[in-house]
């Protein structure tokens, strides 16, 4: 286990895309509940034949594969864990250090298309002035920061590796960016470590310690926010409440079929996202199979949904008792199309809350969707910050 910095190229063995082909061939495939056209029972029938019609015919992983490798990539240990990511200088007078979180069902690769406007902001029609020096990790036990054996992690210790990891290339100070699972490293890293964090950037809330929003932070221009977010808990978190109990028990279907596995992950980018029911009006079939087999090729999914099972123990409890809990300057971008919004009364008591914006269009996974939007956004809360 390596401690140095190295670099990392992928190389997905031949033998393993000749297994995953015969696999998708031999796909057994379930009988389906109904009418399911609006997928209320779940991943649609006709739809996932389709989807692995194009797998088999005409998706290319190696093309996919030379599109990642185009990305500066590295790969170290930190404590044990393995821990890979994409590390892009910026191309201006004086670049920000930036961590940028990905969450679940995401890798490291739905952050693509932020990371060259926000590194060479002059190539994407913007000012020098407001390059960032991207790091992009996958969080562990996500795609190539596997395997992990290390228990208990989670949110809040990945959190802790960041401060080392960017303390080994060579920044004690630096800003944080995330959404999902990355919001809440990003959250962490501005409650425990504020002295270190120049500023947070989110795009979805969340609350992991007190203050919890109550009804009454819900402004009545908000109220459709808090509905939203009762409807998301009682009907749409079962994923949640399976990886927080039992990811082990699904994990064995997760990991002996690609088909099962891209259904599981699909489901939700279809849910989660601001699509109006099509999936593929944000995603491209290529979009959702290399998620997908980011997933499969690294054995992945149960280690990921260690995220959910291990938000327990003594790391949950907060830093401090300071208030706000998050002391670090923070930007909230939410949008309307997420599967939950936070109210304002309520983060401006639980962050050192400086820019709050609410975005009509976008959903949950605002990297991919709405990649301008976010960066335009990002900038502008940083320009106040750099020094």
């Amino acid at each position: 286990m390596s401690e140095t910095i190295q670099p990392f190229h992928i190389a997905i063995p031949q033998s393993d895309l000749d297994d995953l082909q015969d696999r998708l061939r031999r796909t057994r495939w379930p009988q389906e509940i109904g009418d399911n056209s609006g997928w209320q029972a779940g991943t649609n029938l006709a739809y996932m034949r389709e989807l692995v019609d194009y797998w088999l015919n005409g998706y290319d992983w190696r093309a996919q594969e030379a599109a990642m490798n185009a990305l500066p990539q590295f790969r170290t240990h930190i404590e044990g864990v393995p821990v890979h990511f994409v590390h892009v200088k910026g191309k201006g007078p004086n670049p920000m250090p930036l961590v940028i979180n990905h969450g679940w069902p995401w890798t490291f690769w739905d952050m693509r298309r932020i990371i060259g406007p926000l590194t060479d902001p002059a190539a994407y029609g913007g000012d020098p002035a407001d390059a960032f020096e991207v790091i992009a990790p996958s969080l562990p036990g996500f795609a190539f920061s596997s395997p992990l054996t290390t228990e208990g992690m989670f949110f809040n210790p990945t959190a802790d590796l960041w401060v080392k990891l960017m303390a080994r290339l060579g920044h004690k100070q630096f800003a944080t960016q995330g959404g999902d699972i990355g919001s809440f490293v990003s959250a962490r890293l501005g409650h425990k470590y504020a002295e270190n964090i120049i500023g947070v950037h989110l795009h979805l809330a969340g609350a992991v310690m007190p203050p919890y929003p109550t009804a009454e932070d819900y402004a009545p221009e908000e109220q459709a926010w808090g509905a939203k977010f009762a409807a998301f808990m009682a009907e749409g978190n079962g994923y949640m409440q399976i990886q927080r109990t039992r990811p082990q028990t699904i994990g064995f279907a997760m990991h002996d079929s690609p088909v099962g596995l891209a259904a599981w992950l699909i489901e939700k980018r279809r849910a989660w996202s601001d699509c109006g029911g099509d999936v593929e009006a944000v995603f491209s079939k290529d979009d959702l199979i290399t998620n997908a087999m980011l997933y499969w090729l690294t054995d992945t999914y149960v280690s990921s949904a260690r995220h959910y099972y291990e938000t327990r123990g003594p790391e949950m409890a907060p830093a401090h008792d300071r208030q706000p809990p998050v002391e670090a300057p923070t930007a909230l971008l939410q949008f309307k199309g997420d599967v939950w919004l936070y109210p304002r009364k309520w983060a401006e008591r639980y962050y050192n809350l400086k820019r709050w914006n609410v975005a009509e269009k976008g959903g949950h996974f605002a990297p991919m969707e709405q990649p301008k939007l976010l960066v335009d956004d990002i900038r502008a809360f940083f320009r106040g910050l750099r020094r």
